[in-house]
């Protein structure tokens, strides 16, 4: 998707925001949101068979050099590698030892 693409998106999110009856502006967030749920999963799925791929052919990315060429977070790439989903509320937590 070229930069001119991801404006048109951006721009089109603008206009729903822009939409004056408050009633026909919630529907359309609504619908919006709904579709995107769906398309999350998919669109994670990629990125992170990307990741994948990124890392183990013959490049040798590191994690970082893989975050900067998909314009991501350094975590997000070390989260495919923790096998790690969704928001960080439904991550492991770290067991700390008793306060003495």
């Amino acid at each position: 998707m070229s930069e001119e693409e991801v404006r048109q998106v951006s721009n089109a999110l603008d206009a729903v925001e822009r939409i004056a009856d408050r009633e026909a502006r919630v529907r359309a967030k609504s619908r919006i949101m709904a579709d995107q749920v769906k398309r999350n999963r998919e669109w994670s799925a990629e990125r992170s068979e990307l990741i994948r791929e990124l890392w183990d052919d013959g490049n040798g990315l590191s994690y970082r050099e893989i975050a900067t060429r998909l314009d991501i977070k350094l975590s997000t790439v070390q989260d495919v590698f923790r096998g790690y989903k969704g928001s960080g509320a439904h991550r492991p937590r770290t067991e700390r030892p008793p306060a003495e």
